[in-house]
């Protein structure tokens, strides 16, 4: 069951502190206290700031989800008081497409949370696009401190 609010990008952008073209996220689909599904459009933009050479490898799909995680702790409430977050461990991180900015549908944005404490938040995080799995592992994001 999901009970997080569907958000548009611009309700995202006054959410998480990522600006501009690095607000990567274009909307909220579901969620609970445990998970956040988000959709992503920004991988077929050709001014997507995480391209290098043109291409916009899988692996950038981490920030995609370190951004999706930002959100999550921001509508649960896991951080009462809102402190910036830090990608501090990035463990089995697998693609099954070198890139992403082939997948020629939407990006599902999945991260579900495995632990968190006053110091650090842990996610396993999927990527979907074009009906199959493009990017799975695990995200530690570590808290600045309060």
């Amino acid at each position: 069951m999901s009970n997080l609010p569907p958000m548009t990008k611009d309700q995202i952008a006054r959410a998480i502190p990522h600006a501009g073209a690095m607000n990567l996220l274009h909307a909220v689909t579901g969620g609970d206290r445990d998970w956040i599904a988000c959709t992503a459009v920004s991988h077929r933009d050709p001014a997507n700031p995480l391209r290098h050479d043109g291409r916009l490898p899988s692996s950038a799909g981490a920030e995609y989800a370190a951004q999706a995680i930002a959100l999550h702790a921001q509508l649960t409430g896991i951080e009462k008081e809102p402190r910036r977050g830090f990608l501090a461990v990035v463990n089995n991180l697998t693609w099954t497409r070198d890139r992403l900015d082939q997948v020629a549908g939407d990006l599902e944005v999945r991260a579900e949370q495995l632990a968190a404490t006053g110091a650090a938040l842990q996610y396993a995080i999927t990527l979907v696009g074009d009906g199959q799995v493009l990017v799975m592992g695990e995200l530690m994001v570590a808290l600045e401190r309060a």
